[in-house]
């Protein structure tokens, strides 16, 4: 662990600012999904008794638990018996009881939404598409019927006409960890956009996937659109969904920053720690999509969040970080996610300060000359908490002429107790 003096380090004053969005209203998820079920439902063919899997991934969807429950019960009222399964590659430290557990810790469990929950990590490999293997979770491969539920949103390390969402769920998420590790193996040389495409195309004639609840939040994390789609409609379905996604992905406020202070990282806010579809840049990993804005020369990352147990994925993107983050490191957890991402540079350990106080002297000692009044430095919750952040006062002259943006009171000097932990917050 590295001391630093900063006896001769010049610290800015900080002020409060709220940022405003175009936001989306926010829909009924209930009465939005049965009317979505009363359009889609003559398209299909539920014999009684089908056992239908339903996948569900780890990420945190607002109203997650509201949606799956609503379609266990669909499912049940035209004679169907849902399952829920994993869908989520190798999450979990891939384990069926790791997997079984992050269900769990979305509030996915039999007595929350009417439908046992069953996991497995076996795969079946059911052809390939232009050399690329088309491996299916075993019960799901066995099950009448695949649903599959799951967020449209901009991919933290790729760009394309399809990132996050149904197919890539279809593809890695049901691929489990043997599926996960080809994909991002292979994406090294060939490209992950492409790759989804194409197997994607493949495994929706080739399972028996019957439908994708699609899901859209907005800047507020709330759900502004849900979208039902058969096979034949996911893929057209999906492209303009990501274009609403695209447009609902809230953002920092400046497009130059010296040093950005993150209060949490962690895999339930990005699966990249934090999302670089908000700090920019081209990631860390060999396949990453280059984001050229907004240009930030620091990162200092404060802690790791509780609900990302221990995986520090996305680590390699910080600067500079103190013990605080580093001691909550699960090693093995995080070394897997880079291994199946095929991204070891993703767990990098960080120069690692004593105190936060020190960090922050580091970070400004490392980006040039600068000055209390013009150094740009922005300090926010986490990259999904973009509303209330603090700058200093070298952001403001560009901020005074942002429309969306409303300047607080004054400001005050950024300020640390007697362990050197930073007092101003975001």
């Amino acid at each position: 662990m590295i001391k630093l003096p900063t006896e001769a380090v010049e610290f800015p004053d900080m002020y409060p600012i709220h940022q405003r969005f175009d936001v989306p209203p926010a829909i009924d998820v209930t009465r939005t999904m049965k009317e979505e079920w009363e359009t889609l439902k003559e398209t299909l063919t539920i014999k009684p008794g089908a056992r239908i899997a339903v996948g569900v991934g780890s990420r945190g969807i607002s109203n997650l638990v509201q949606i799956v429950r609503t379609l266990v019960t669909l499912l049940k009222d035209a004679g169907a018996k849902p399952f829920i399964t994993s869908a989520m590659g190798s999450h979990g430290g891939a384990t069926a009881p790791g997997q079984r557990e992050v269900l769990a810790q979305r509030g996915i469990s039999e007595e929350s939404v009417g439908a046992t929950v069953e996991v497995s990590m076996e795969v079946v490999l059911i052809g390939e598409a232009d050399g690329i293997p088309l491996y299916m979770d075993r019960l799901a491969h066995q099950a009448d019927g695949i649903v599959l539920v799951n967020r449209i949103k901009p991919h933290t390390d790729f760009t394309g006409p399809v990132e996050s969402g149904i197919i890539k769920m279809l593809c890695i998420g049901l691929g489990n960890q043997k599926g996960a590790d080809f994909y991002h193996q292979t994406a090294v040389t060939r490209g992950f956009s492409s790759m989804l495409i194409t197997a994607g195309r493949q495994l929706l004639r080739k399972t028996r996937f019957l439908f994708g609840v699609a899901v859209v939040e907005n800047q507020n994390h709330a759900i502004c659109e849900i979208r039902m789609g058969i096979a034949g409609e996911m893929e057209t379905a999906e492209i303009g969904l990501l274009e609403k996604a695209r447009r609902c992905l809230p953002g920092l406020p400046l497009d130059d920053i010296d040093l950005l202070i993150v209060d949490e990282m962690g895999k339930d806010i990005s699966g990249a720690g934090m999302d670089p579809n908000v700090v920019g840049g081209k990631g860390v990993c060999q396949w990453s999509t280059d984001r050229p804005l907004p240009k930030i020369m620091r990162i200092f990352a404060r802690d790791l969040t509780h609900a990302s147990e221990g995986n520090a994925s996305g680590l390699g993107m910080v600067h500079v970080t103190t013990p605080r983050l580093v001691n909550k490191i699960d090693f093995q957890a995080t070394a897997i996610n880079a291994i199946t991402a095929s991204c070891p540079e993703d767990c990098r350990i960080p120069m690692t300060l004593a105190t936060e106080k020190q960090a922050i002297a580091a970070a400004l000692m490392t980006i040039g000359p600068y000055t209390p009044a013009n150094v740009r430095i922005v300090h926010i919750k986490n990259t999904l908490e973009l509303t209330h952040l603090s700058v200093s006062k070298g952001c403001l002259g560009e901020l005074k002429r942002n429309p969306l943006i409303d300047l607080g009171p004054m400001g005050s000097a950024m300020g640390f107790d007697h362990n050197g932990d930073l007092l101003s917050c975001s």
